[in-house]
């Protein structure tokens, strides 16, 4: 089982964070749900993995607080034993080997003796390691490295888990098996904060999504609400003999029930607005690099 002692919520209230000229962060306030996977989306520099780095207690804010409600500052030593983090850079020692990388994490977090030992067995077959075990880091393929960035991150079983671009890089097969992983953690009253840049990601797995851009917080809600407030119209495309006709439109099925009816059609389609329409529609379509 998790810790009993379950964090209420993640709140962070008007976090600020400059480096020098940069604002990266401005005046953020959001509330993080107890249990629930809640999805932090933004193109790049929008200040995502500073916010989390606040979280977290690793950087210090200019202005504003992070708290774990009922808990305490993330500051605090004994409150950042509550929480997890898989960074998007790979924490691990690749001379290693995925149980000594386990085992080392396990004791920063203060295990030891049969309970570290038992934790060590349990994260490896959590994500499917337990075969590769004695093998050092530098051997797995990018898959496994991300998986065991996760087992890292949850050897000490905390009740938040902060993701920061988990499947960067990675096959298709780890990367389901990631979000199997992500959702197990849920199920088993793990609150997560995920962050990536794949918007079907978050459209699979996240109860809420907040959307970031310049460090200030631009919507929050669910997918569904969000889809239905910011994504736009639908897209029906007709083709005929002659040519292909495009049209917007806010009633896809009374569109198309239209055209089956004029006929001459040789194919139809329906593109409907997702989480990326949206993402596209506050931030616009300017490349960032």
């Amino acid at each position: 089982m998790w810790s009993v002692n379950l964090v209420e919520m993640l709140k962070l209230n008007n976090l600020t964070k400059s480096f020098g000229s940069n604002l990266a962060v401005d005046g953020l306030s959001l509330e993080i749900r107890r249990g629930e996977i809640f999805g932090l989306l933004g193109p790049n520099g929008a200040g995502k993995s500073t916010t989390v780095h606040m979280a977290v207690g690793l950087l210090q804010p200019d202005q504003g607080t992070a708290e774990l409600r009922g808990e305490g500052s993330p500051h605090d030593r004994r409150v950042r034993s509550l929480i997890g983090m898989a960074p998007q850079s790979l924490a691990l020692y690749e001379d290693l080997s995925g149980e000594e990388n386990l085992t080392f994490f396990g004791r920063l977090q203060g295990l030891s003796g049969s309970p570290l030992s038992q934790r060590v067995d349990w994260a490896l077959s959590f994500v499917d390691l337990s075969d590769r075990r004695k093998d050092p880091v530098a051997a797995y393929s990018g898959g496994m490295k991300r998986r065991l960035n996760l087992a890292a991150a949850v050897i000490h079983r905390p009740s938040l888990l902060l993701l920061d671009e988990p499947t960067v890089g990675v096959d298709p097969q780890s990367r389901n098996s990631i979000f199997d992983k992500v959702l197990q953690l849920k199920d088993e009253g793990c609150t997560v904060v995920y962050t990536t840049h794949y918007m079907e990601e978050a459209q699979k797995l996240c109860d809420r999504v907040g959307i970031i851009d310049r460090g200030h917080l631009l919507a929050l809600d669910t997918v569904d609400k969000l889809i239905a407030q910011h994504g736009g119209k639908s897209l029906v495309r007709a083709e005929r003999a002659e040519g292909e006709t495009q049209l917007e439109t806010d009633q896809p099925l009374v569109e198309l029930e239209r055209l089956l009816q004029e006929g001459g059609l040789l194919r139809l389609s329906v593109e409907r607005p997702n989480l990326e329409s949206v993402f596209l529609n506050l931030t616009g379509r300017t490349l960032r690099d």
